[in-house]
């Protein structure tokens, strides 16, 4: 793997889209079991995962602890690189 084209780095983050990816996709049962649900949006530079909320969990009142406490919590246990989770 050669240093200056960046193939290394593109790398790192398809693995690293891929790993966020499948614990979202273990997260969304229990959200849609409340009628809800989160689609992953992107993962900036910094690691930041972006997700939208959809359905009952658009605009519910509990929304931010859900993101903090649940999806946000998981991402970080599971995938340490994750510096935080936001909602768009």
């Amino acid at each position: 793997m050669c240093e200056d084209c960046g193939c290394h780095e593109a790398n790192e983050q398809q693995s690293l889209q891929d790993q966020v990816a499948e614990v979202i996709g273990e997260i969304r049962p229990a959200l849609q079991g409340h009628g809800g649900d989160v689609q992953l949006v992107g993962i900036d530079a910094d690691n930041t995962v972006r997700v939208r909320l959809q359905g009952a969990c658009q605009g519910c009142p509990g929304a931010t602890m859900t993101m903090k406490n649940g999806i946000e919590r998981i991402l970080k246990e599971k995938v340490p690189q994750v510096k935080q989770v936001v909602a768009i």
